[in-house]
């Protein structure tokens, strides 16, 4: 059984470093895309927004490299770490990205998708809370 789960902590562990590694591509992308060419098509208030959704991408991204150094005995708290962050990420920064360059691209949006940034916020706390809950039951 130990075997097991040793396995499926490794599997695990390299589709967090993976999602983490291509979140870390992007958010690359996207702060350098932003500082070199989006600066005369976005107003200032616009590249801040784009910038916390590049910050907190980062800032989560780095918390996913940390949840692939737990071990087995807190496999199902990670795993639900790993997607409140991976969500997290997708729903806020996502949408903060939507939102900064809606008016350049003359997108339209309903208002509905304003909603899709808190969501993003609370997977991120949900991600933290699963964290700790996984630290508080470790050895």
């Amino acid at each position: 059984m130990v075997n097991l789960a040793f396995f499926f902590i490794s599997r695990m562990n390299k589709q967090i470093v993976i999602t983490a590694s291509v979140f870390g591509v992007l958010a690359v992308i996207s702060g350098a895309f932003a500082a070199h060419g989006l600066k005369a098509y976005l107003s200032s208030q616009q590249l801040d927004v784009w910038h916390t959704a590049v910050q907190y991408q980062f800032y989560h991204i780095f918390a996913l490299l940390f949840l692939s150094t737990f071990t087995p005995s807190k496999v199902s708290l990670i795993r639900a770490s790993y997607y409140f962050f991976t969500f997290g990420i997708i729903f806020f920064s996502g949408s903060l990205y939507f939102f900064a360059g809606a008016d350049m691209l003359k997108w339209n949006y309903p208002t509905i998708i304003g909603l899709i940034t808190p969501i993003g916020s609370l997977c991120f706390i949900l991600g933290w809370i699963m964290l700790v809950l996984a630290a508080y039951r470790g050895k």
